[in-house]
């Protein structure tokens, strides 16, 4: 009796700690390294809303940087923090850090945060996108989907490469956490 009652114990309480460490990770709790190498810890931007969008530079959805810098100075007085996640996942982006910051420096003029390429599917997917995948079943199925996280970090929309940064439907959704 006194065994069957501690292993029942033991059950809820691995139970309950398992159920405790899933609701408490939020997006704030990762960390990436920046296109020129340097750490970005996500708690720095804790309590703000964050939109990250994976990118690919030679992607036909690639343009679609120009929207998202639009989207960044249209809420640069805001606390929207826009992160860039570029990826060679789809085989559409460059290996050299140099060549994409031509891409989104240069030619985009990107003043939001940009990421070094990092896996965004899969095994190897870095552990941001597998946390989306995990939690919410959610994954990025070609260039360019975006993830809209509130001030809680938690995932309140997606969209697919096809809905533009500029879409009615994301900035609707962006007005109502800034």
């Amino acid at each position: 009796m006194k065994i069957k009652f501690l292993l029942a114990f033991l059950i809820m309480l691995n139970l309950q700690n398992t159920i405790l460490a899933n609701e408490t990770v939020n997006l704030y709790d990762f960390s990436f390294e920046d296109i020129d190498g340097n750490q970005v810890n996500l708690e720095k931007f804790a309590g703000k809303p964050i939109l990250i969008v994976n990118t690919a530079s030679r992607c036909g959805f690639t343009p679609q940087y120009a929207d998202l810098q639009n989207l960044f100075l249209n809420y640069k007085n805001s606390d929207l923090t826009i992160i860039a996640t570029t990826s060679n996942s789809f085989n559409q982006e460059y290996l050299d850090t140099e060549d994409i910051k031509q891409i989104c420096l240069v030619n985009y003029g990107v003043g939001f945060v940009t990421s070094s390429p990092m896996n965004v599917k899969g095994s190897e997917a870095h552990p941001i996108y597998a946390w989306i995948d995990e939690k919410y079943n959610e994954k990025p199925k070609w260039n360019f989907y975006k993830y809209l996280f509130d001030r809680n970090g938690q995932l309140v929309k997606s969209w697919s490469s096809m809905t533009k940064p500029n879409s009615s439907k994301i900035t609707t959704q962006i007005e109502l956490l800034i």
